[in-house]
């Protein structure tokens, strides 16, 4: 597996409009949550969606990915996946060697491309006429 220290080839996240939009969200709460004490809760949530669109994302090495979620993360071999398939939205998953599918958080249809070259795996005429 990938060296700890190793950087990746290649990091796909979401937009950075919700970035942007969990930021705007969070610096409206603060008033609400400055009313009453019983409010301050109420920060968390903004709070999560800025940490996990800042962190989620799939981070593609040449022998992994990585897909990272709010909490925790995966990683999993390029020899473990069979298949990158998007689905009718246009994300893409990977479907394992064992049966299981993870969701490449981040990964579309639109820059798979992109993440099977980082990967080491050039795209054929067969996966573009897929597309």
């Amino acid at each position: 597996m990938g060296d700890v220290s190793s950087r990746p080839v290649l990091r796909v996240r979401k937009s950075g409009a919700v970035l942007v939009a969990a930021l705007i969200a969070l610096v409206g709460t603060v008033p609400l949550a400055g009313s009453a004490w019983q409010l301050t809760p109420i920060l968390l949530i903004p709070l999560a969606a800025l940490v996990w669109a800042w962190r989620a994302g799939t981070d593609v090495y040449p022998d992994e990915l990585r897909v990272r979620a709010l909490f925790g993360g995966s990683r999993v071999p390029w020899s473990r996946v069979d298949e990158l398939a998007p689905d009718e939205h246009g994300r893409v998953s990977a479907l394992l060697d064992n049966g299981n599918v993870i969701r490449l958080t981040g990964v579309t249809s639109k820059n798979l491309p992109l993440v099977l070259e980082a990967g080491g795996h050039p795209v054929t005429d067969r996966d573009a006429a897929g597309q």
